[in-house]
C-alpha cells in the first residue's frame, strides 16, 4: 500500500467539535469516518494526526490532505 495521501474529498468537512476532547484526524485519506481515523491507515506509514479540540463549536477540517495548517482547511484545495 502506497504511503502517499489520497483526497477523500476537495473541500473541508464541516464538524462540531467539543472542547477539551480528543480526536484523531486522518492523514491518509482512506478512513471510511472522514474526516476523522477509522484505521484504515494500517500499513500506509501514515499515522493519524490527535488533537484536542481549544474550543467547542463547527470547524472546517481538511478534506484534500494537502492543507499547510493540519487538521484545519487552509483553502490548499482551491489549487489542486
Amino acid at each position: 500500500m502506497s504511503g502517499e495521501p489520497v483526497s477523500a474529498q476537495l473541500g473541508p468537512y464541516q464538524v462540531e467539535l467539543e472542547e477539551g476532547k480528543e480526536y484523531y484526524y486522518c492523514r491518509c485519506g482512506r478512513s471510511k469516518n472522514q474526516p476523522f481515523c477509522d484505521g484504515s491507515h494500517e500499513g500506509t506509514g501514515i499515522e493519524p494526526l490527535a488533537f484536542v479540540a481549544e474550543t467547542s463549536g463547527t470547524v472546517n477540517l481538511c478534506g484534500c490532505k494537502q492543507t499547510g495548517d493540519e487538521p484545519y482547511c487552509d483553502g490548499t484545495h482551491n489549487i489542486l
